[in-house]
Order: structure tokens, then C-alpha cells, then sequence
């Protein structure tokens, strides 16, 4: 029911769900939740076979705001149920909303104002990725939503196309309706890329707030993963990059250049970063696959593309790409494309002396990326972590960088272990930094594990350089030689302590603990169940 002109105008938030028992009730009630805010709920069932659509029906034969629309086929995909949505709701805003997913408390609120306030179309506030069952948060695009701000239009800060959710965003529904701004039809993923990029294209004033708006729950251990987790097949990839196309000639089209060359640049530094660190974990099918698919895709750039951001390490990886027709390097490409990047030897050089990415490819410079201030350089950091010496060792090894390290002085390191389950760090200690041998720095930091407790650690360093300058990285692990694996140490606090040093996906240490005999015995009936599997 549309709102009284002397009321403050109400949102209708639209939650969507296909086979999602287990979790739309609490969607939907995070929704309702949002008290006067919202006005309405529209939960739209796209033809659910588990029983939500039943769910739903019992939750809105007491809650008057909640309307169940079902689908009467399945659209495989959440563009179509979202804009059947659309097409139901009555408010003057509307929202969205998976079912797996919630609006914490006052988001509605929070957006509303903003919006009212500013007369915005759009209102955007933070997302923040949840990790469970571990609730390890992750902020999405934090550096836009540090205080409330009005963009007047999307052009003042091209930046907005990096977050292109839509879920934590408002919108006026007459300017969707206006604009005829809808989701693709059927199964079609990254659906949020061509919506936020239309959105964009019709140049809407747009408010920013640094509100929670939006939980996203990221399940990766699910049987099933959400269309956007399962990048294992290259259909996803394929998918990206069919969804990126189509964003940029959105915003082409509309005369949105300086958009549409952010959107190139934000998937050299996003999407192809990203994807290229997982290339490793896949058979030489997806690899030659994946590789043909970017060059075609990269081959698109014109030379105003290349320019922005020359020296990020994005622009690099697309020039090897482009250089090679093969896959090639790939243990430095997943270097390359960790965060923060890290540039392994060898460093090799052109005839001239120039910087080169290899004696192969001596077209491919690297002068762009080393010109970048030492706080922004690739270093390269090597660490192995020896549990059995001292109580815990942590051996550091910096490696110089066509003598910007040396020029930068490195003095030296700040280690910290920072737990996966719950964010917090420990084991901090700053060592000093001597040059070892020619093009080498070491330090070594002894490490409590015992201290640390149970569960997984991730590495972090941070590299102190004469004038001040300071750059945060991840520690590449050594391998071979028994350096990483599983080992059983005494522990005068727990008895026995199991530790297992190991590479991350992207190369990095990380350290598993199991303390005492109950965590031995958890991790071996792990062990075990994975067997039987």
C-alpha cells in the first residue's frame, strides 16, 4: 500500500527464494524486522519443490506486510523471481533481498533517510560478506561507504562500478519503472553486473551511507554452492566475462566512457586477479580454456583502457595473457595475482637492461609496475615456518627488486598470525631485516604456537624501509623438503599440539593447530571422514 503523502515514504524490500527452507523464514523476518520502514514484503517463490513456498504462506497469515507471489515455473536464475518483484511492489522504494542472506537491524531506515533527505534515486550503504560458520566479516568495497556522501551522478566517482551488488542499494521504485531498469530473464548469472551497470547508465543521484545494510552469508561448504561460489567450471567463467561485456556497453552506450573505462579496469584488478589465482586448482582443460576466453575477451581493450592504473599488477597479468597464446607461468601468475601482489624471481632483463617478466616474453615491461611507490611494490617475501626449532620458528627471506628494495632500505618486519575463525591477530613480533647475501634481507621470529590456540592462520608481514614507508604482504611458501605437512609436538600447556604448516590457494603460508588430545582427535576422525567420502 503506497504511503500517505503526509507519512515518510516506506520501503517494499522483495526476498527471493528457490529451495532455500532452511533459511528464507529468516530472511524474510530480518525483513519485517525493519519495523515502519518497511511497508511491505514481497517474497516471490521461484517455484520452490522443498516446501518454502508453504513456509511463507504460514509466516503471512499473521504478518499482514508480507505478500508470497509463486512462480508457477522455475526461471533458473534470481533475475527473473527479483523482477517479478518489481512488478508487485507498491511502495516508493524498493530493496532486495536472497533468501539466504538478512538485513541487519535499522538498514531500511538508515537507506530511507538517506534517500528522502538527499532526494536521491539511489541509496547504498555497506555490505559485509559473512563467512560461516565461522561469522569472520569481510566489509565489500569499504573505501566507498566511510561517511555519508551525495554523488551527484555516478560520473563524479567512477568507482561505484566497482560494487556491483544490488542487494545493498535502495532505489525509488518509480525511477526503475521510469527507466524500464530490469533484470536479465532466466539463468543468468552475474545478473547484479548488467542490473548495477543500467542502474549507473541512467545517471541517478545517488546517496552513500556507512550503515550495515546488508549481511551476505557465504556458505562454501554447502552441498550446493551459490551460482557466484562455483567457479570451478568455466561456464562461470564464461558467464563473468558474458556479464562484464555487457555492462561496459551499457555504459558505452549511454555515454558513460569514463564508467565504462573504470568497469575495464576494475575486472583487470578484480575478476581477472581473482580467477587467475585459482588457476592452478584446475585440470589443463580449464586452464587452456580459461586462458583462450581472457585473450579474446582482452583483446576488446582499446589504448585509452590500458592507461588507467599502467603500473597495477592486473595490467601486467593481461599483458602476459595477451603475449602468450598458451598457459605459461602459471606459479607466478598466482603470485602475481594474490593480494597484495608479490613478483617471485627470477627478474630478468631486456638487452637494454630493462626490467622484463622473462627472458621469453621480453616484451612484456615491467618498468610500470616497479615505478610504483615502495609501499605499492610486488615484494617478494619467502617464509617457513619451523615448529620443531625453539619452541617455533619463523624464517623470513626478502628479495630484492631491480634495487628499488635496497634503494627503499628495508630496516624491518612485522609478523602477525591473524586467525580465519575470528579475525583477531596474535603472535605479533617485529624482527630486524640484514642483508643475508647479495639481493637478500632475513630476520627470524620466534613463534609461541602453543600461544596461538586452535584453528587456521593466516600469515600477514609487514616490511619497514628507511624513510618511513611501510608495506603490508603475504609471506610466500617455501615447499619441498619436508617444510610443510602435518607434525606432533610436545606441549608443556596442551599436552600435544598438532601443527600443519601448508600454501594457501594463492601461495601464501598458513598454519592449521589442533591443541591437546581432543584436538588431535577431532582432526584425525576428519581425516578419516573424508577417506570414507
Amino acid at each position: 500500500m503506497l504511503s500517505e503523502p503526509h507519512e515518510k515514504p516506506r520501503a517494499g524490500v522483495v526476498v527471493i527464494g528457490y529451495n532455500d527452507a532452511a533459511h528464507v523464514t529468516e530472511a524474510v523476518r530480518s525483513a519485517l524486522a525493519q519495523g515502519p520502514a518497511v511497508a511491505e514484503v514481497i517474497a516471490v517463490d521461484d517455484c520452490s519443490t522443498d516446501g518454502s513456498a508453504d513456509l511463507l504462506d504460514r509466516l503471512a497469515a499473521d504478518e499482514p506486510r508480507l505478500r508470497v507471489v509463486r512462480r508457477e515455473t522455475n526461471s533458473g536464475g534470481c533475475g527473473t523471481p527479483r523482477n517479478t518483484g518489481i512488478d508487485a511492489v507498491t511502495a516508493p522504494y524498493v530493496m532486495f533481498l536472497d533468501s539466504d542472506d538478512v538485513l541487519p537491524p535499522g538498514a531500511v531506515d538508515a537507506l530511507l533517510d538517506a534517500a528522502t533527505r538527499t532526494g536521491a534515486e539511489v541509496a547504498s550503504g555497506l555490505c559485509v560478506r559473512r563467512e560461516l560458520p565461522s561469522g569472520i566479516e569481510q566489509p565489500w568495497q569499504a573505501s566507498l561507504y566511510t561517511e555519508h556522501s551525495t554523488v551527484a551522478h555516478p560520473s563524479r566517482l567512477p568507482r561505484l562500478v566497482h560494487d556491483t551488488l544490488c542487494v545493498n542499494k535502495l532505489y525509488r521504485t518509480g525511477f526503475l519503472r521510469e527507466n524500464g531498469i530490469r533484470f536479465l530473464e532466466g539463468r543468468f548469472l552475474y545478473e547484479d553486473f548488467v542490473f548495477t551497470a543500467r542502474v549507473l547508465a541512467a545517471g541517478p543521484r545517488i546517496a552513500l551511507v556507512p550503515d550495515r545494510v546488508y549481511l551476505w552469508h557465504v556458505r562454501r561448504t554447502a552441498e550446493q554452492l551459490s551460482l557466484s561460489l562455483d567457479r570451478g567450471r568455466i561456464e562461470n567463467w564464461k558467464a563473468r566475462l558474458e556479464a562484464c561485456a555487457q555492462a561496459y556497453d551499457i555504459l558505452l552506450s549511454a555515454g558513460q566512457k569514463e564508467l565504462a573505462r573504470a568497469a575495464r579496469a576494475k575486472f583487470l584488478d578484480h575478476e581477472l586477479r581473482m580467477y587467475a589465482r585459482e588457476l592452478g586448482l584446475r585440470d589443463p582443460a580449464y586452464q587452456r580454456a580459461w586462458w583462450t576466453q581472457a585473450r579474446d575477451y582482452l583483446a576488446r581493450y582499446d589504448a585509452g583502457d590500458w592507461e588507467i592504473d599502467a603500473g597495477a599488477p592486473g595490467r601486467l597479468l593481461a599483458s602476459l595473457i595477451l603475449e602468450s597464446p598458451e598457459p605459461r607461468d602459471l606459479p607466478r601468475v598466482r603470485e602475481l595475482s594474490a593480494r597484495p601482489a608479490r613478483l617471485l624471481p627470477p627478474y630478468a632483463r631486456a638487452e637494454d637492461g630493462s626490467p622484463v617478466w622473462s627472458a621469453g616474453l621480453p616484451q612484456i615491461s615491467l618498468a610500470p609496475l616497479l615505478s610504483r611507490p615502495a609501499g605499492l611494490l610486488p615484494l617478494a617475501v619467502d617464509a617457513e615456518l619451523r615448529p620443531r626449532a625453539r619452541g617455533g620458528r619463523l624464517l623470513l627471506r626478502l628479495h630484492e627488486l631491480y634495487g628499488r628494495v635496497a634503494e627503499a632500505g628495508p630496516r624491518e618486519v612485522t609478523v602477525e598470525w591473524r586467525s580465519r575463525d575470528d579475525g583477531h591477530a596474535a603472535g605479533t613480533r617485529t624482527v630486524p631485516l640484514t642483508a643475508a647475501a647479495e639481493g637478500i634481507w632475513s630476520g627470524e621470529a620466534p613463534t609461541d604456537l602453543a600461544a596461538l590456540g586452535a584453528g587456521t592462520w593466516d600469515l600477514r608481514v609487514s616490511v619497514h624501509f628507511a624513510d618511513g614507508e611501510c608495506r603490508e604482504a603475504t609471506a610466500h611458501a617455501l615447499t619441498g623438503a619436508g617444510r610443510l605437512g602435518r607434525r606432533a609436538l610436545p606441549s608443556v600447556l596442551h599436552g600435544v599440539l598438532l601443527a600443519q604448516p601448508y600454501a594457501t590457494h594463492s601461495g601464501a603460508l598458513a598454519l592449521r593447530l589442533a591443541p591437546g588430545l581432543r584436538g588431535v582427535l577431532k582432526v584425525a576422525l576428519g581425516r578419516l571422514r573424508r577417506l570414507l567420502h
